[in-house]
């Protein structure tokens, strides 16, 4: 019993980055229906601009402030000047945000080198919680709390506010939404910016534990894009469910068969397409 609480807290904490890293990218699709490749590359740029910050400041909550800013303008730049000259050409878009990804990969390399860090614990958390016969990471539980958070809070913004329902509406129909005086194209590059800073947050989160590296956007992209299918392109609710089912699929499956890692986390997914193309909470 140990084993499995244990087990099923570490899939609640790979659920909560996946969260963080899959939210922005859902949205970017609903609004602007395209496969951002380069979404793993703002978490990549997260964590090294908060290792840049953090190792000044010792401000884990400044490094993240820091590199969401950062990141976003990043975003909102790819966006504004280069991503909506291709706005009817989801294939153009898509080798874009390739290329984009494997140049920021090569900045990387050029400013921060090629060697692998991780952030370091802030003080206060820092060590285990104990419940019972179980111990956990602090730190660990402290970032399936702040994914909570960040969960409730996207979803007050969608359903009860003025933005939100400006963005539900470019999502249904952006051409209506265009013709009641919503700036889409505007919306559309600070939902962008939105989904970059969400990956930079999550590159923060996850840098205590995950570390940073160059090539760690396109190790956590495929689980990302499992968690956007699954979930359904689009949609803040399956960005919820499907992180926590590809989280707990994952960690189970290399915990118990590790040899089948791979096929016990896209097993799934090919069966929510089988059944259900658009994914679970999905609209055609």
């Amino acid at each position: 019993m140990i084993y499995l609480i244990t087990q099923t807290l570490n899939g609640l904490f790979s659920a909560a980055l996946l969260f963080l890293i899959a939210s922005g990218l859902t949205l970017a699709f609903g609004v602007m229906r395209i496969v951002n490749i380069a979404h793993g590359s703002f978490y990549m740029l997260g964590v090294y601009v908060a290792y840049s910050v953090f190792t000044r400041t010792q401000s884990l909550l400044l490094s993240a402030i820091v590199a969401m800013v950062v990141v976003g303008a990043i975003g909102f730049v790819m966006q504004r000047v280069f991503l909506r000259r291709f706005a009817a050409e989801p294939l153009a878009q898509m080798m874009m945000t390739m290329g984009f990804a494997l140049a920021f990969r090569d900045i990387a390399l050029m400013i921060w080198g090629g060697d692998p860090f991780t952030l370091a614990y802030p003080s206060m958390l820092r060590g285990s919680v104990e419940m019972g016969d179980v111990v956990f990471p602090r730190y660990r539980l402290f970032v399936i709390l702040v994914a909570a958070l960040v969960g409730i809070a996207l979803w007050a913004i969608n359903e009860k506010t003025l933005i939100g329902a400006k963005l539900r509406a470019t999502v249904d129909d952006p051409e209506t939404a265009s013709a009641t005086g919503i700036n889409v194209a505007l919306l559309s590059g600070f939902v962008f910016a939105a989904g970059a800073a969400l990956a930079a947050f999550g590159g923060v989160m996850g840098g205590p534990i995950l570390g940073g590296y160059a090539g760690i956007d396109f190790d956590l992209l495929p689980l990302a894009f499992v968690v956007v299918i699954v979930g359904g392109m689009g949609s803040l609710k399956g960005a919820l469910v499907g992180s926590i089912a590809v989280g707990m699929i994952d960690n189970f499956g290399k915990a118990l068969v590790p040899e089948l890692s791979y096929f016990t986390l896209f097993a799934p997914m090919v069966l929510v397409l089988a059944l259900k193309p658009t994914g679970l909470y999905g609209r055609g």
